[in-house]
């Protein structure tokens, strides 16, 4: 039995059918919940064609008419959110409460990205010779997304909004383990809202495909730019590619943030931070704090609190209940990185003080202290419902602590002293901070990225448009420029 039969993938405003298919599993209970064609390399040399073919015309358009697109693309996911929320669920493993921030933020993205397209897109520069000299920006053309599984919707919206309503075409390719939430879903608002064949185009394909067509979707000469949000690993060989022939390439990475507890901090509100910021979504969000920093001061009293909290989770299929909070990982391949993460921290003097259990997919959620350098649980991401706790007495501890990594996405403080968030967060190493919140935050119109190996470039707002738009320098001559008199 599957969910849902999808139409195909979707290439030059057209749903096509793959010479073969693969199966998109439920990862609660490795059930059938689609099954998806497969698209090869000729599928995508196809698509990033159609893409190209398409460019010029969506280019011309006013903007304004591209605002529109976007603003019923808006339209239609209020209209299909509740599907998507099932989605989210069945084949992402995931809480109704994430698929309910999903469908909401899939909306803020479309409206932000139609409101940047409103703003200033060049400026007037002074001209020693008194020509009219400006700078100004234009689309790519195409622009290739290769998009997550583990907040599908939002990150493959949050790499094709900006640069599609500034005049690119876009070519995504979802993750194998989400095609539909990842990508589909976004080709079945197109076909709706009536975009233009061509303008957005996704192609799915399984694990046997996703070199060739990966490749392809960098490598191919239409395609300008590329947007990835994934693993570091597979981020390192993007960019490679990327560079190799000079395109430009915005990527998103891992991360093993940390939230720093302050002495002076609010426990109940830090304890909550803690605990939806170790636990929401099992620990799959590239934000997720990995580090949890707490002053010795507050420990004990700081840690009852949070295991508290942390012990009222309920594990168990999203599907089959809303209350169920903690969902299976996505696959085996996950699970057995937590588990050899656990097994090696234990082995090296971590204590566990809730949870460590491992049923199937499903992970308790895991508190460990007593955590040590050497332990892979403090030096690699897991992605998993595990929160290591190290205590500090100084700030200038903790901040070594938090940056004691490769990685450099995001950040949180807790601290009722302001002045004092500001000084620990201008020390973390990362392309955002948080103060008195999560480092689990976005918003669409603020700069989203990492530092060091948690990514290059950002996300969102006016950055989101600079990422793949080109900068030109065009003057107009008003008799002023003089040339030498030989010539």
């Amino acid at each position: 039995m599957t969910y849902f039969t999808p139409n195909g993938f979707y290439s030059g405003g057209q749903w096509r059918r793959a010479s073969r298919k693969f199966s998109d599993l439920n990862p609660a209970d490795g059930s059938i919940w689609a099954e998806i064609d497969d698209a090869d390399l000729s599928d995508a040399k196809s698509a990033i064609a159609s893409a190209q073919a398409a460019f010029p015309a969506w280019a011309a358009l006013p903007f304004t008419d591209r605002v529109d697109y976007m603003l019923k693309f808006a339209a239609e996911i209020e209209r299909r959110r509740d599907d998507l929320i099932k989605a989210v669920q069945g084949e992402g493993g995931g809480w109704f409460g994430k698929g309910i921030h999903e469908a909401n933020a899939l909306q803020e993205i479309c409206k932000a990205a139609a409101g940047a397209a409103y703003g200033n897109i060049g400026e007037i520069l002074p001209s020693a010779s008194g020509k009219m000299s400006f700078a100004m920006r234009r689309p790519m053309g195409v622009i290739s997304v290769i998009s997550p599984w583990n907040v599908p919707a939002l990150l493959s919206a949050r790499q094709f909004a900006f640069p599609l309503v500034a005049g690119n075409t876009i070519v995504l390719k979802p993750s194998e383990e989400t095609p539909y939430c990842g990508g589909l879903f976004f080709a079945e608002i197109c076909d709706a809202i009536g975009l233009p064949a061509g303008v957005f185009n996704v192609v799915t394909c399984s694990r046997d495909n996703v070199m060739a067509v990966g490749d392809e979707l960098i490598e191919n000469p239409a395609v300008k730019g590329i947007c990835f949000t994934g693993s570091t690993a597979v981020g390192r060989t993007i960019a490679a590619k990327a560079g190799a022939h000079l395109k430009k390439c915005c990527i998103e990475l891992g991360g093993k943030d940390a939230l720093i507890v302050c002495d002076d901090a609010d426990l109940d509100r830090a304890a909550q931070l803690a605990n939806f910021g170790s636990f929401m979504h099992q620990g799959q969000i590239c934000m997720s704090v990995e580090k949890l920093l707490v002053h010795e001061k507050i420990y004990e009293p700081f840690m009852k609190k949070f295991i508290a909290r942390a012990a009222k989770l309920k594990v168990g299929d999203p599907l089959k209940s809303n209350d169920n909070v903690i969902g299976p990982l996505i696959n085996d391949k996950q699970v057995n990185i937590v588990r050899e993460q656990l097994e090696d921290a234990v082995a090296k003097g971590a204590r566990i003080e809730l949870g460590g259990k491992i049923n199937g997919r499903y992970v308790e959620p895991t508190i460990l202290t007593g955590i040590t350098p050497d332990m892979l649980v403090y030096q690699n991401e897991t992605f998993g419902p595990v929160a290591p706790v190290i205590p500090f007495r100084t700030d200038a501890e903790a901040i070594a602590i938090a940056n004691d990594t490769p990685y450099g996405l995001s950040s949180g403080v807790c601290t009722t002293n302001e002045q004092r968030g500001l000084s620990i967060a201008e020390g973390l190493q990362t392309g955002m901070s948080h103060i008195n919140c999560s480092p689990v935050n976005d918003e669409p119109n603020a700069p989203f990225g990492g530092a060091k190996s948690s990514g290059v470039g950002r996300y969102g707002g006016r950055w989101g448009m600079e990422n793949f738009t080109e900068t030109r320098w065009i003057t107009v001559e008003r008799g002023g420029k003089k040339i030498p008199p030989a010539f």
